[in-house]
């Protein structure tokens, strides 16, 4: 059993540990150089927002387009395909000369959202036979995403000393070369599973979903640069009106996309709603933090007052947090039980932001607090995927943790257009000409953050006990059925 079990960790997650570290590359490198990157371009600062508003698009659309191909043709192959992809889209940005051409390679690389879902359902499939193959999935889960953690911050460090050394197109062929890598790595090292779903793509639910997801970042996207409208607010109400369509097309389709009846599950929907409130902090929160460490509080009463050198600990000390969050949620599973795990990390994710409602004065203050809501975070980060994926039939692994991320991501962009709102609110108020947000605006992020989590709590005290324990689709029916 060891030997099987260091086989797994040494071999097959060794292998995702190096996609896992060129997609945290991807998510940290980029932002020191997005100013080098707008004067070479001959764009205005504020157009860097059309990239991560093209990127979230894509990306919430194909997770489960492709997790569900996933499913049906294999998980390596999809893997190898998205690899691929996303390589010759980060090769368009070293060498993109115009903008329309490199937001479309922008767009493109978004396809790296799907390699954490695929490779969960990898590590799942190749251990779900075993007796302890929950625990090993949850382990290896926790591993890559430390990786993930571990490259993000590596890419932040790396990319902003290279960005000051090389010429633009050198220092921005970096992640291409880690992507490249990665995809040999995981033709050579990672073999094919076996693992076939069959059946087919469900055409008439992913034409509308895509229209709804469409429909809804659209509007929220407009609403973060312009401010509220008549047309965000027809763009959005389409949009939630076409998830209305989408899921009696998927209750009434053979073959859906997503299944209906296994979102249902008491098991899955917890996890579901927990990712999507999740996103609010993990996703819209960040940027929120890093303005008011910037603050000057001898010009407006509030804030750290932080440079962009001194505010990159802070962002640090957080995104560690993560990292250790991640590597000790596997352990902390087997002490006690995969549930209590998830229901301990969103209540130290509500803990940590809500104690920054009376606790935000002082850089040790906002310190301690970011480190209390990241290593709630980073446990949840891991635990969610490898949760779906213990509760999601055999056949719909990559399905079920696709939806995690794709829900988590919807709900990262309804908060950063909430939070510009709350932010922008007051600002009138503040002493002199100072563009800094409000600090009622902070105040209702940090709300908005602890009491998402506390829901997100309140849901997960609904999955049965013995949940997320077991593999088989036997096993997690009877699960279930102790509800």
């Amino acid at each position: 059993m060891a030997r099987t079990s260091m086989r797994l960790a040494g071999g097959i997650v060794g292998a995702l540990v190096v996609v896992e570290a060129s997609s945290g590359v991807i998510q940290g490198y980029y932002t020191p150089l997005l100013t080098d990157i707008a004067r070479h371009l001959g764009i205005h600062d504020a157009d860097v927002n059309w990239f991560e508003a093209a990127q979230l698009l894509l990306s919430a659309i194909v997770v489960p387009v492709l997790a569900r191909l996933g499913d049906m043709v294999g998980h390596r192959k999809v893997l190898l395909g998205s690899l691929a992809l996303t390589a010759a889209a980060s090769w368009a940005i070293a060498f993109s000369p115009t903008f329309p051409l490199f937001i479309v390679a922008w767009a493109l690389q978004g396809f790296y959202v799907v390699w954490l879902p695929l490779n969960v359902a990898i590590i799942h499939t190749r251990a779900r036979d075993r007796e302890d193959g929950a625990a090993l999935t949850r382990r290896g889960a926790g591993v890559i995403v430390m990786a993930l953690q571990a490259g993000a911050i590596l890419g932040a460090v790396v990319g902003g000393q290279l960005g000051g050394i090389l010429p633009l197109w050198a220092a921005l062929s970096i992640p291409a070369a880690m992507v490249t890598l990665a995809g040999v790595v995981v033709l050579v090292k990672v073999p094919d599973t076996g693992a076939r779903g069959g059946g087919r793509i469900d055409s008439t639910g992913t034409v509308v979903l895509t229209l709804a997801l469409l429909a809804i970042m659209g509007g929220l996207s407009v609403m973060r640069r312009t401010g509220f409208s008549g047309w965000v607010v027809l763009l959005v109400a389409v949009g939630l009106a076409l998830l209305w369509v989408f899921v009696r097309v998927e209750r009434r389709s053979d073959d859906p996309l997503v299944d209906m009846t296994m979102l249902r599950r008491p098991t899955m929907w917890p996890v579901i709603l927990t990712s999507a409130l999740f996103g609010v902090s993990v996703l819209g929160a960040q940027a929120p933090l890093s303005t008011f460490a910037r603050t000057d509080p001898a010009t407006v009463g509030y804030g750290l007052g932080l440079t962009s050198a001194t505010a990159g600990y802070l962002i640090g000390a957080y995104v560690l947090s993560l990292l250790i969050g991640a590597g000790v949620f596997a352990r902390l599973s087997q002490l006690m039980s995969p549930r209590i795990v998830l229901i301990g990390a969103s209540l130290l994710v509500a803990a940590g932001y809500l104690s920054l409602i009376p606790f935000h004065s002082g850089v040790p203050q906002v310190v301690a607090c970011m480190v209390v809501a990241g290593l709630g975070s980073g446990m949840l980060v891991a635990a969610l995927p490898a949760a779906a994926a213990a509760a999601a039939p055999s056949h719909q692994t990559a399905v079920a943790t696709g939806l995690t991320n794709t829900t988590k991501t919807i709900g990262g962009a309804f908060a950063s257009t909430a939070f510009a709102i709350a932010l922008a609110s007051g600002v009138a108020a503040a002493a002199g000409d100072s563009t800094a947000g409000s600090l009622s605006g902070y105040v209702t992020v940090w709300a908005i953050c602890g009491v998402t989590a506390l829901v997100a709590t309140g849901a997960l005290l609904t999955v049965p006990k013995v949940a997320f324990t077991h593999n088989t689709d036997a096993k997690v029916a009877e699960a279930e059925e102790l509800l």
